[in-house]
Formats: C-alpha cells, sequence, structure tokens
C-alpha cells in the first residue's frame, strides 16, 4: 500500500482527480472529465520537457547571475512590475479598482506579518491586532481632533508600534504553541475592547464620517487617485523590506528563526531582535490600518476579526515564508480568488480551502518560498 501511494504515477492522477473535482459545478460533469483526461497526460508530459530543458534553464540561471553582478538590487527591476500597475486605473473598471486598493493594503499587512513569522520565526495568530489599532486611532484622531490624514498618520502608527512593543515584552519570551495562543488572545482582547467600550471607540456601531486624505489641496477621493496612494506605500514597503531584510538586523532575524541557541552563543540578544521584528511588523500594520480606515471613511470591529489574522498568516504561507515577492504574490492570489468565484458564492470556500490544502502538501515550501529565503535574495 505504501509503494502504491509512493508511486510518481499516483500524484498526477490525484492532482488531475482534485481540479476535475473544483471544475464539476462551473461546467458540469463532462467538462471535468475532459479536464481530468488532460492534467493526466499533461502533468508528466510537463516533467519529462522540464528535464529534457535543465541545461537550458541552468544556461538562464547563469545568465541572470551575470546579470545581477552589474545589478545587484532586486528594487532595479522593480520598475519593470510598476509600468502594468501604474496603467490599471486607465483601463480597469472600477470594481478592479477598488480590490486593488485592497490587495494593496493586504500586501503592506503581510509584508508586515513576514517580518514576524517569516524573517524570526514567531508564530502571531493575533497580527490583526495592530491593523486595528493603527485604524481606530487614525479614526479617532481624524474625527475627535481634526486632524487630517498626513498628521494623523504618524501618531497612529506610533501608537501601534508602542503597543507592539509593549505587549512584545512579556510575550516574546514564549515558544510555539504558548506564544501563538497568547498573539491569538492578544488579538481578540483587542477586538473586543473595540466593541464594548462604546464612550469612546462608539462599540459595535463603530466610527463613521472619517475624512479622506489630501495632498497639495486635493481630496483623494477618488478609486483612482486613492489606487495610487495605496501603491506608493505598498512601493515603499516592498523596498524597505528588502533592504531590510539583507540589514544586519534581518540576517539576525533569519538566525534567531533557524536556531536560537547558536543565535545566542554567538552573542545576539534573541529577546531584544524579537523586540524589534514585532515593533517593524507591528508598524506596517499600523500603516495599513490608517489607509483602511481612509479608504472605507468607517470603521468597525466587525472588520478586525480572528478571521482576518488567518487570512494575513495564510497570504504569508502561500506566497513562502520569508520570501517577498511570494509574499506580495500571496497577498493578491487570496484578495483576487475570491472575487474570481463569487458567483459562486457558497463553493468559492471550499474550492479556496481545497487549493490551500493542494499547496501544502505538494508545495509546503510556498509559491516563491525556498532556499534562497534564508539569504537573503
Amino acid at each position: 500500500m505504501i509503494s502504491i501511494l509512493r508511486s510518481p504515477f499516483l500524484k498526477p492522477v490525484l492532482i488531475a482527480l482534485w481540479s476535475a473535482f473544483l471544475f464539476l459545478p462551473f461546467k458540469g460533469p463532462g467538462a471535468a472529465a475532459v479536464l481530468f483526461v488532460v492534467l493526466v497526460v499533461a502533468i508528466p508530459s510537463f516533467k519529462i520537457m522540464v528535464r529534457y530543458l535543465a541545461p537550458l534553464l541552468k544556461n538562464i540561471n547563469t545568465a541572470e547571475e551575470r546579470v545581477r553582478l552589474y545589478l545587484p538590487s532586486d528594487s532595479r527591476f522593480l520598475f519593470l512590475f510598476l509600468l502594468p500597475v501604474v496603467a490599471v486605473p486607465f483601463f480597469a473598471e472600477g470594481y478592479v479598482i477598488d480590490v486593488m486598493i485592497i490587495s494593496g493594503i493586504y500586501i503592506i499587512l503581510a509584508l508586515g506579518l513576514n517580518v514576524v513569522v517569516g524573517f524570526t520565526g514567531l508564530l502571531n495568530l493575533g497580527f490583526v491586532a495592530y491593523y486595528a489599532i493603527g485604524a481606530y486611532s487614525f479614526a479617532l484622531l481624524n474625527t475627535k481632533l481634526g486632524m487630517g490624514f498626513w498628521s494623523a498618520m504618524p501618531f497612529s502608527v506610533l501608537i501601534t508600534v508602542l503597543g507592539g512593543f509593549l505587549f512584545a515584552i512579556p510575550a516574546v519570551r514564549l515558544r510555539g504553541d504558548y506564544l501563538a495562543l497568547v498573539t491569538l488572545g492578544f488579538g481578540e482582547i483587542v477586538r473586543i475592547t473595540l466593541n464594548n467600550w462604546d464612550s469612546f471607540t462608539k462599540g459595535p456601531n463603530g466610527i463613521p464620517g472619517i475624512a479622506p486624505p489630501t495632498l497639495f489641496h486635493i481630496t483623494l477621493s477618488s478609486l483612482s487617485s486613492f489606487y495610487y496612494l495605496v501603491l506608493f506605500f505598498v512601493v515603499i514597503a516592498t523596498v524597505v523590506m528588502r533592504r531590510v531584510q539583507v540589514s544586519k538586523i534581518g540576517r539576525a532575524w533569519i538566525a534567531i528563526r533557524e536556531d536560537e541557541i547558536a543565535t545566542a552563543a554567538m552573542g545576539i540578544n534573541n529577546t531584544m531582535y524579537k523586540l524589534y521584528s514585532v515593533a517593524f511588523g507591528a508598524f506596517w500594520a499600523g500603516l495599513a490600518g490608517c489607509l483602511f480606515a481612509a479608504k472605507m471613511q468607517f470603521i468597525s470591529p466587525e472588520s478586525f476579526t480572528f478571521m482576518e489574522s488567518v487570512l494575513i498568516l495564510c497570504m504569508v504561507i502561500v506566497g513562502g515564508l520569508g520570501s517577498i515577492a511570494g509574499v506580495i504574490a500571496g497577498a493578491l492570489i487570496l484578495v483576487f480568488l475570491p472575487e474570481v468565484l463569487r458567483e459562486v458564492q457558497l463553493y468559492r470556500m471550499l474550492a479556496l480551502g481545497a487549493g490551500l490544502v493542494v499547496l501544502m502538501i505538494f508545495r509546503p515550501q510556498g509559491l516563491l518560498g525556498g532556499k534562497r529565503v534564508s539569504t537573503g535574495s
């Protein structure tokens, strides 16, 4: 039985069968059967083709390494990916632009969580708490004190970082499941506090009337203008993350993830670097919270549930722990895929969950995760 399960012919059959099962409600049994046959033939054929093309792929990788000698920073290639992204508002509908804005906010969130989980190896199930603190602090500064976006955002981010740092002082001394439970409890405490503190946060009614950001006396209330605002912060977050990853602090985080005992023996203060990691991740969560509150112009505790933390963590895992490009890809996939499957409302979560299960079985390191993650490449 075990030899059958390890058979190289069984994996393509299982992938084809699972894909056909997911395809069944969309086009019926006939189309699902055709897809099954096509995948059963195509997957082994693709493997054979890759095997024969391996020498050519090796030459391509060698050429890529030679190019990197002259352009050592991946951020210099960023403009190549920005060109189509910048052009989105010129040809896309308002619905697509709105989804892209939400994707950008989730990218910033996932990059922040990637610092904690991917770089440092600290499992955080309550990351949405920092997201909520950033959003609510911005909303209260805006509605109660009349502060604008650019003046309220630094204070909101600072409050979020301070909250993350204070919570991390007792929490980072824990490991594994205990740390996960503590972070889960922290996320729920923040949500319940926001829900029950009626006199300050208006409880479940939320905070309406949040003013949109302005730039040079121009209100960024349209989808296109806000899209470029979010894109600006996504680019800043990506470049900063790349620089931090290859810095002294980033390498210390990765060393802690790999072996805490060895890093302590090398003279690295594990506790202090973990505090840096949590505070740095909270910084980006607070920034994302400000953007979310300014975009929606209304927030309530229902936007910051435990499932939001799970979704952000799934983005990091799907893309690849520690991989910046992978986290961006994971965020885009997990935001756009439910929208694509919106026509089958009851079925889309099943399809999404099944896809995650298949990914974790056949590529547990994530879409773009791998050996190069630990080197900062």
